[in-house]
């Protein structure tokens, strides 16, 4: 008998509406895409870790890129994300899915494998973090975990435009089809009013400013969701 697999399938492409190309824009001195990886890959309970992008070729080059990392890759619908994610998960045979995307370069390996021991502990079908008042982590610092049954059951019930397009959004409209449960922060990652995330031009400059402050301090590449807080806080009462 197998054990389970958890995996994260991380998603991404090229054809961002708002930032077009900004997985492989270069980032404090790496396409950021690359440092999701990094950060991605310090997560010890996971069993592997998947891009999964459009079949298009002007993915190609993202392609290339997990390659050279020395990641999987899966290649699919590009719209239809729910679709990919799906069929992704059941070719690779994961019972429970790790949901990252491609616009997170704060995404947080810690709270990763803290949210993976939530969620089977609880026996939950699906748990993500709180980013809300009064607690609640910054926008973009985490991920999702659910079931391939409650996938399956998404993409076969699913179909309205915004349910294949967002993966979870027939999950969460469905309390009462599935057990789910949001995962609160520690103190010190408790600041909901900070978005990470990265959607605009403006969004991936303030991600490169709080790289290169990081890098200007400290040798290491990984910038701490903890110091990111509290350089911002910092910064603001100035």
């Amino acid at each position: 008998m197998r054990k389970n697999d958890i995996s994260i399938i991380l998603q991404a492409r090229m054809g961002s509406s708002r930032l077009p190309g900004k997985v492989l824009k270069s980032l404090a001195g790496k396409p950021m895409i690359q440092w999701i990886v990094e950060r991605l890959k310090l997560c010890e309970k996971v069993d592997k870790l998947i891009l999964a992008t459009s079949t298009l070729e002007q993915d190609q080059p993202l392609v290339n890129l997990a390659e050279q990392l020395g990641i999987r890759i899966f290649r699919g619908s590009e719209n239809d994300v729910l679709d990919r994610y799906y069929q992704c998960a059941k070719h690779h045979k994961i019972d429970y899915i790790i949901r990252a995307t491609g616009d997170n370069p704060f995404v947080d390996p810690i709270e990763c494998d803290k949210l993976i021991h939530y969620y089977l502990s609880r026996q939950l079908d699906y748990a993500t973090i709180s980013t809300e008042p009064p607690g609640g982590f910054p926008l973009g610092v985490g991920v999702e975990i659910f079931n391939f049954s409650s996938l399956e059951k998404s993409w076969k019930e699913g179909h309205a435009p915004h349910h294949r397009e967002h993966v979870n959004e027939y999950i969460l409209e469905n309390p009462t089809l599935f057990i789910q449960s949001k995962m609160t922060p520690p103190p010190e990652k408790n600041a909901p009013e900070i978005s990470l995330t990265v959607d605009t031009s403006e969004e991936f400059s303030f991600a490169e400013k709080l790289y290169v402050s990081y890098q200007n301090k400290f040798s290491s590449g990984f910038v701490s969701v903890p110091w990111v807080i509290k350089y911002l806080k910092n910064n603001i009462k100035e």
